[in-house]
């Protein structure tokens, strides 16, 4: 942030003496409302760190490849049917379980985006996703955190980082809908962070005469937003230490997992991961890697693991298949160190097209990239924790994103993974209902997370309901 001010001036000021008085190039000629809004925005920056950031990532070569000599694949904890330990799985359930019960976990989303990839205004969190019901993906969360309550006694906190472009309409949606249940007081929005984006210059470009050209500052940036907003010290006053992170387009995702849960305790880790086994080597996904003695994540784009994704083991499985899917377990002593330590998690550059404001306050729409954006990925935070610790969990329980209109990952490869989701759980009952050679069903029906979260849940339901109900399309259970 920037220094404290007693006034607009002393700010401005500050901005001159940085070397960003173009900020306010148009102050004269803005209105008294305009201005409040330009001195909000100023009030959010720090500038020392822009200035570090343009130091260190704006130099020559700082878009180099990394330097990824000695890299190998990182050890993970295999599932019990691909060869983990069985005893040290259900061991991992029962301290999860019991740590559930002693109120030590709160949920954390990541829900900052808007679903414009999908053609859908509003936040993404509002979007609809179930396959009877149309529930929204942030209607299941609710559902699983509700849920997981009731199972194990206190309803865990649930903390949901907006953005600035969605945050009150996050806020309406969740007031209309009762918060689905859950109590008001236990459900906490807070926003993004935000980083200006600046010129190949190092000047802190506008897109509007009373707006600087601010962007969200990357995942990452969930951790310092964690301890601004006050979530960490809420978690301290309840007791709770461990935050189960995930983001907002995963309806799968087993959010409140006893077994994660289980293992990060059990390992004294300080911030755990999930992978899932590659579909191949063109997955769009990081890979979970150690360099130089450290647990890293290495994203797919990087050139030097475009190639290495491509090698494979002697019996013909992908050597770097542990997938990241941004399913994490942190400690909440470590989300306040990262957060508070100025030399900790690394900003990222990325060069782009930024439309701005010229010198005579003129909107130019650059053909080529102009300047450069500045994020966190929180996974960064990996080589700082103590005892990291990566399991495996089976995609198919556990992610299927909505991420595009159409194609992967969208709201169709997503519904027909639900839809196999409930045959397998009514399979597993002994009941009989039609499939195709993928496990999918050729009817509709859904089951509520208030009714099941896993399959072993899912049976334990099932065996309470007399008389059974029949297996149709539409049908819904919970």
């Amino acid at each position: 942030m920037a220094a404290p001010s007693s006034s607009p001036q002393t700010l401005i000021e500050s901005f001159a003496r940085a070397g960003q008085g173009q900020v306010f190039a148009f102050w004269e000629r803005l209105a008294p409302d305009a201005r409040a809004r330009l001195i909000a925005e100023a009030a959010e920056i720090d500038l020392a760190e822009i200035a570090r950031l343009n130091a260190t990532l704006l130099t020559s070569g700082s878009s180099a490849a990394a330097d990824l000599t000695g890299l190998a694949p990182a050890p993970f904890e295999p599932r019990p049917e691909n060869g983990g330990d069985p005893a040290a799985w259900a061991a991992a359930r029962a301290a999860g379980e019991a740590a559930l019960r002693a109120g030590r976990v709160a949920a954390f989303t990541v829900a900052g985006g808007q679903g414009t990839r999908l053609g859908y205004d509003g936040p993404k969190g509002t979007f609809s996703v179930t396959p009877v019901r149309g529930k929204s993906l942030f209607q299941v969360f609710a559902e699983k955190i509700l849920a997981a309550g009731r199972r194990f006694g206190p309803v865990p906190r649930w903390f949901i980082m907006t953005s600035h472009a969605n945050h009150e309409a996050t806020e309406k949606f969740f007031a209309t809908h009762q918060c689905f249940g859950l109590d008001p007081a236990r459900v906490h929005f807070f926003r993004q962070g935000r980083m200006p984006a600046v010129g190949l210059d190092g000047k802190i470009l506008l897109e509007a005469p009373a707006a600087m050209a601010l962007s969200p500052d990357g995942h990452g940036g969930s951790l310092r937003a964690l301890d601004r907003s006050g979530a960490l010290d809420l978690m301290a006053e309840d007791g709770a230490d461990t935050l189960s992170y995930f983001q907002v387009d995963n309806p799968l995702v087993r959010c409140l997992d006893a077994e994660f849960i289980g293992w990060h305790l059990l390992r004294g880790s300080e911030m755990s991961s999930k992978m899932v086994a590659k579909s191949g080597p063109e997955e769009k996904v990081g890979h979970f890697c150690t360099l130089n003695g450290q647990t890293v994540v290495i994203e797919y784009s990087e050139p030097a693991m475009q190639t290495k994704s491509a090698e494979r083991e002697p019996s013909g499985a992908l050597r770097y298949r542990a997938g990241s899917i941004a399913l994490h377990m942190l400690d909440r002593e470590f989300v306040r160190r990262m957060a508070r330590d100025g030399t900790g998690l690394p900003f990222h550059r990325a060069d782009k097209k930024i439309p701005c404001l010229d010198a005579a306050g003129k909107l130019v729409k650059p053909e080529k990239p102009n300047g450069v954006k500045f994020e966190q990925f929180v996974f960064d935070a990996l080589p700082f924790a103590k005892n990291p610790v990566v399991i495996e969990t089976p995609r198919a329980d556990d992610f299927s994103p909505v991420k595009n209109a159409d194609g992967s990952d969208s709201p169709a490869t997503c519904r027909a993974d639900q839809l196999r989701q409930f045959a397998r759980w009514l399979h597993a009952t002994g009941v009989t209902i039609p499939t195709d050679a993928t496990g999918l069903p050729p009817f509709p029906i859904e089951i509520s997370p208030l009714f099941a979260t896993d399959e072993a849940t899912f049976v334990e339901s099932w065996r309470t309901l007399s008389p059974k109900p029949k297996i149709e399309p539409g049908l819904c259970l919970g």
